[in-house]
């Protein structure tokens, strides 16, 4: 039965954000505690009347504090590069490669010594924690990616599929002719490419490779997408025994919709959130 299109499209999801998408606290409060004994020795310089003197002290005595510097700055790296008429440094925070004077001067000059001087935070444990947070929130792309990814393989699994007995995850394509003993060069430019699929699921009677995506917002990269997965469907449908399955979603295929038009009208196997709500699974995997 033909699908159409514009109906098609009208059913893909705004967000598929979960309760964990927005913030890994656990992550968060980890990372914090990794640090807590530094930064509570480090607040010992909160209201300081001469804090560059207590730093120098304080540097000399706990050199681990230094780990602490760049999450202050909502900087990950154990360096930070500096310059100005005074010349460029390198900042080591992992083992100290300057003198306490001119960690001085990289405190003074990026305001943390105001911020700690002049009371403009209470305690740094709790500082640290709002910048893991925000930093944190930076994840979500990533977190984006692997929800789509947790949803189809929520409704693979109730279809009745078992981890790594008939349905795998993250398998490239040297792993899917080994165990099964099917050339896939089609698809691998004689050997040449090794793509990864998200899943693969195996029946008695086909191998199903697939592909998952959710985008919320437009870009180039959604017009790339659809012409590459339009690209290797024909080049899945010459291989006996193996089906290629692409399940995406999110409204910002609104910005490609002519590239993914083009990819539905060719693809057999191209399903949303709403097709797999409406049972698509038990029908697709035979």
């Amino acid at each position: 039965m033909s699908r159409d299109f514009k109906e098609w499209l009208s059913t893909f999801r705004t967000s598929i954000a979960d309760y964990d998408y927005y913030v890994d606290f656990v992550k968060v409060h980890r990372n914090v505690d990794a640090i807590k004994v530094e930064l509570n020795i480090l607040n010992s310089l909160i209201g300081s009347k001469n804090i560059e003197t207590d730093f120098i002290v304080l540097v000399s005595k706990y050199p681990e504090t230094l780990k602490c510097i760049p999450i202050l700055l909502a900087v990950r790296a154990n360096e930070i590069y500096a310059i100005d008429i005074d010349g460029e440094f390198t900042y080591s925070f992992k083992k100290a490669n300057q003198s306490a004077e001119q960690y001085c001067v990289f405190m003074k000059r990026t305001g943390l010594f105001d911020l700690l001087q002049n009371h403009i935070i209470n305690n740094l444990v709790d500082y640290a924690t709002g910048i893991e947070t925000g930093l944190d929130s930076n994840g979500r792309k990533n977190r984006g990616g692997h929800l789509m990814e947790n949803l189809v393989e929520d409704y693979i699994i109730k279809s009745g599929f078992i981890k790594n007995e008939n349905y795998f995850k993250e398998m490239y394509i040297h792993q899917i002719q080994d165990k099964w003993q099917i050339d896939l060069s089609a698809i691998s430019n004689r050997g040449k490419m090794e793509k990864r699929f998200d899943f693969v699921v195996k029946t008695p009677k086909m191998i199903y490779v697939i592909e998952t995506n959710f985008y919320g917002g437009g870009g180039s990269k959604l017009n790339e997408t659809a012409r590459s997965y339009k690209t290797l469907s024909g080049e899945v449908d010459t291989i006996d025994g193996v089906t290629f399955v692409w399940f995406t979603d999110g409204i910002g295929w609104n910005s490609a919709r002519n590239n993914l038009e083009e990819t539905f009208d060719v693809m057999e196997h191209i399903y949303n959130i709403d097709d797999m709500e409406n049972g698509i699974m038990d029908t697709l995997f035979v």
